[in-house]
């Protein structure tokens, strides 16, 4: 009899231990299974590529484009320009004046210097410069043609891009823009001879007395941001600047050009590029 009972209690405690056991294995299978996933998960977060996979880099943002443009050289303040254009390696475009080239000895020596400079581009600027009188100049088409042919030939350019004296005239590709209209006519002329012609979208100011700057080179660069943010440029993205060398022969305004050109190379949106570079000028 009593081996019964004890067998009795032998089974009474099998039939509650025995689900107690299957409960605690079911919460333990459960609570591995949970940590396996957590780190499986873990492991293979967009953020931790496989070893050895290479990361795509991001696409580069596409750069807005600034033409550095200087006038009428070789004159006093074209040296000074050539320096500060040679210390700081950026690209510029001078717009030469054919007699001006011939006019000294000094300017001629320029001149030298100016084609040695690989990092520079030089166009014409017509040869006489209309002698500065603009309306007589452009009366007559084919004398126009004929003064920026000499300006080509004598100085023997590389390329056939033009800036007209006295005015802001467009002739790139399909782009036309005439300032004055009485001027068109010459214009047309010179894009019919194979010319291309530049104008500007933002100058650089100076008192025609005194030849000094009227602002200083933050203001100017706030300008050409405001121009940019502001869609005020013949073609978006690309804005062409023009100044006159011979201003730069202070040298408060040398400085001022210098800090310019610094402030453009420190943008990350921005790059100086030569006039060749300009969309549809061929």
């Amino acid at each position: 009899m009593e081996t019964n009972a004890e067998e009795g209690d032998s089974n009474t405690a099998a039939f509650f231990y025995r689900p107690l056991m299957l409960f605690l294995v079911l919460i333990i299978t459960t609570k591995t299974a949970r940590e396996g996933n957590f780190k499986f998960h873990k492991n293979n977060v967009p953020n931790d590529p496989p070893e050895g996979t290479v990361r795509a880099s991001p696409p580069k943002k596409k750069k807005k484009k600034i033409y550095l443009t200087f006038d009428d050289g070789p004159n006093k303040g074209t040296r000074k320009v050539l320096r500060i254009v040679q210390q700081e390696q950026v690209p510029v475009t001078f717009f030469i004046v054919g007699e001006h080239v011939f006019a000294s000895t000094s300017q001629h020596a320029t001149w030298d210097s100016l084609k040695m400079t690989d990092s520079i581009e030089l166009c014409n600027h017509s040869y006489t410069h209309a002698h500065n009188h603009y309306a007589r100049f452009y009366q007559q088409p084919d004398s126009v043609v004929k003064d920026f042919r000499r300006c080509h030939d004598s100085l023997q350019l590389g390329n056939d891009i033009v800036r007209t004296p006295g005015r802001n005239i467009w002739r790139v590709d399909t782009l036309t823009f005439t300032d004055l209209k009485k001027s068109a006519a010459a214009a047309d002329s010179l894009q019919q001879a194979g010319f291309t012609i530049m104008g500007w979208d933002l100058e650089w100011h100076y008192d025609h007395k005194t030849f000094t700057l009227k602002n200083r080179s933050e203001f100017l660069l706030d300008e050409i941001d405001s121009m940019f943010a502001h869609n005020k440029t013949r073609l978006p993205e690309n804005l062409v600047l023009l100044a006159h060398d011979q201003v730069y022969d202070d040298t408060d305004d040398s400085c001022e050009l210098a800090e310019l050109i610094k402030r453009l190379k420190s943008r990350e949106d921005y790059e100086l590029v030569v006039a060749s570079k300009y969309p549809g000028v061929k």
